[in-house]
């Protein structure tokens, strides 16, 4: 009967631990990755209201990256609040500048940091780009009233 040098014995099971860790990780950032399994859906009967007096019954619920918001959609409007989360919701979408999403969709909420005119209390638009959709503007979402 042979017998495994301890040092052999121990290169491999931490070679099998190696391979089996790679294994974890790699279908892990697959599924973590892949955009069906972001979430991203729309919920009724919500209420928002925003400091100009607008009420909201409906939002986009979505994984998101942090960004700033900006008083109308365009990137040199001042600069009202940062969204700082990464999953938030969103009222309504407009229409404004390009942005490197590759369209022109913004989509409005309110962020949990004041930046600029507090007395809207962080309202505000961000591009589409930072948002985990499918599809600009998101169906099923209402554009803006007043833009």
């Amino acid at each position: 009967m042979t017998r495994a040098t301890p040092g052999r014995r121990a290169r491999t099971v931490a070679g099998a631990f190696l391979l089996a860790a790679t294994a974890a990780l790699s279908t892990a950032s697959v599924a973590v990755g892949a955009p069906d399994q972001r979430t991203c859906h729309i919920r009724e009967g919500v209420t928002h209201q925003d400091t100009l007096g607008n009420a909201f019954t409906k939002d986009l619920y979505c994984e998101n990256s942090p960004g700033k918001l900006y008083a109308r959609a365009s990137f040199v409007a001042p600069v009202t609040g940062m969204l700082n989360s990464t999953t938030s919701w969103f009222v309504c979408w407009t229409m404004g500048e390009p942005h490197p999403g590759g369209n022109n969709v913004w989509y409005y909420t309110q962020g949990e940091e004041t930046v600029q005119m507090p007395s809207i209390n962080a309202w505000g638009t961000i591009p589409a780009n930072h948002l985990w959709t499918d599809q600009d503007p998101y169906p099923g979402l209402p554009r803006c009233p007043w833009w």
